[in-house]
């Protein structure tokens, strides 16, 4: 059995997610998200997401962590630079866990699962729960993110030097 640990990095709320299995299918999964306060500082909001990852790498000890690419969208290049601060801190925390890390884009990530690299976010949870047999709507969309990245990971295990 292998466990993945998905994370889908974001200042106000980090998705993260846990799956084990093994090729195709999945034994156990968790989800849930890692947030921060608006008006606390950047600083100790980064601190947070570090602190409450690293615990979370150290209780699992999974066999990779899987997170979503940095982008940026034109229309708001600020907050790219705020998603490479918060996704900095998920590799260091993974570094000093001695955890793997690998980065998938968004559009792979969707492909693999829907077979459309340009599905939106509903599709892509459908997709996630009906790949998990999950009873209803996975939210919120973070999780639902990390669970997609976890779900890649334990797909492709085989191509991880774990």
């Amino acid at each position: 059995m292998a466990v993945f640990l998905g994370v889908d990095p974001g200042l106000a709320a980090t998705g993260i997610a846990v799956v084990e299995g093994a090729g195709m299918k999945v034994s156990r999964y968790s989800y849930g998200t890692i947030r921060t306060g608006p008006k606390d500082p950047l600083p100790v909001r980064l601190n947070l997401i570090f602190e409450e990852i690293s615990k979370i790498l150290a209780r699992v000890a999974p066999d990779a962590m899987l997170l979503e690419d940095v982008f940026s969208l034109p229309k708001y290049p600020k907050s790219g630079i705020t998603l490479g601060q918060v996704t900095g801190v998920l590799l260091l925390a993974g570094f000093r866990a001695n955890i793997p890390a690998h980065s998938f884009a968004v559009r792979e990530v969707k492909q693999v699962l829907t077979g459309n690299g340009n599905a939106g976010k509903r599709q892509l949870e459908a997709a996630v729960r009906n790949r998990l047999d999950h009873p209803s709507p996975i939210e919120p969309s973070h999780a639902s993110d990390a669970l997609a990245m976890a779900l890649v990971g334990l797909y492709r295990v085989n191509s991880f030097h774990c």
